[in-house]
């Protein structure tokens, strides 16, 4: 439900599906797509949502089964990244993302929804892009997308290199999605970015310098927030961002103590972080 309220969906209907196991063909089971058919002709969704990762082949006997798009997990936080992504290098690392999720399937966008969105096209409408629809086509823009993002890589190697000719202290706020990272980082640095109370509000790093108690300076810098089941073409296009993760002195750990799963949302994060070749207490200090 918080992913999709932080794509400002209107959900008019919830079902938990029991599944023991996976039906290769739908996911879930003949009786439970049946049930979800019936309801879905009464209700008529724009859009039927998948809390789980659907295969092609899945995706489409679904959509032909419900006579509705169909999202998947995946799918969802990539239309909530395009949608949140405001810089460029953020635009090209969701959009790179976004090309080699889209690139396993080629599935011809569904024009026909009348609503015109943000993002990159899942929820799309009318004039949205057709590049998914050619393989080669979507090679080459990866290609150029790399391209540019090894530029952005050379450029923030460079920066790095400067604040060590000045050597502060570089320290990274790291976490769950909201669970606070950039309000913490604004109350720290008097910075005014971006702190919402949904998912995903910052996608591009910020760092900004900072006085410690002692007087001593360091450079304090606000990361993507990670989330349970995060797909891996979204943790290998946001590499070049989190690289100030793995540059950092010491990793902060913000937590929502408050939460209900904020020990689950603990190891999603420890899991991410294992991901990026980052051993917390190992290869550097590590505070909650």
């Amino acid at each position: 439900m918080g992913l999709t309220r932080a794509i400002g969906l209107d959900v008019v209907a919830e079902m938990i599906v029991p599944l023991a196991r996976a039906v290769p063909a739908t996911l879930i089971g003949s009786g439970k797509v049946g049930e979800i058919t019936s309801a879905a002709s009464a209700l008529e969704p724009e859009i039927i949502i998948v809390n789980a990762q659907l295969s092609p082949v899945q995706q489409r006997n679904l959509e032909r089964a419900w006579r509705s798009k169909v999202l998947d997990r995946t799918a969802l936080i990539l239309e909530i990244f395009g949608e949140r992504a405001r810089t460029r290098e953020g635009r090209l690392q969701v959009e790179l993302a976004h090309l080699t999720w889209q690139r396993s399937r080629l599935v011809r966008s569904w024009t026909h929804l009348e609503r015109q969105r943000g993002g990159f096209g899942f929820l799309g409408g009318p004039g949205e892009t057709q590049i998914e629809t050619d393989r080669r086509l979507i090679g080459d823009r990866l290609a150029k997308i790399r391209r540019e993002l090894e530029g952005v890589k050379r450029t923030r190697g460079l920066q790095r290199k400067a604040r060590k000719r000045v050597p502060f202290p570089v320290i990274a706020l790291v976490g769950y999605t909201n669970a606070g990272k950039s309000t913490l980082f604004n109350a720290l640095t008097k910075a005014d970015v971006l702190a919402k109370d949904v998912l995903f509000a910052t996608l591009d790093p910020t760092m900004r310098g900072l006085r410690l108690p002692g007087g001593t300076k360091a450079v304090l810098s606000d990361t993507v927030g990670f989330i349970a089941d995060l797909p891996h073409e979204l943790v290998a296009a946001f590499r070049a961002t989190l690289e100030e993760v793995l540059e950092a002195d010491i990793v902060a750990h913000v937590r929502d103590a408050a939460h209900t799963e904020t020990e689950a949302q603990k190891g999603d994060v420890l899991k991410v972080l294992a991901e990026l070749g980052v051993q917390p207490g190992r290869d550097r200090p590590f505070v909650e």
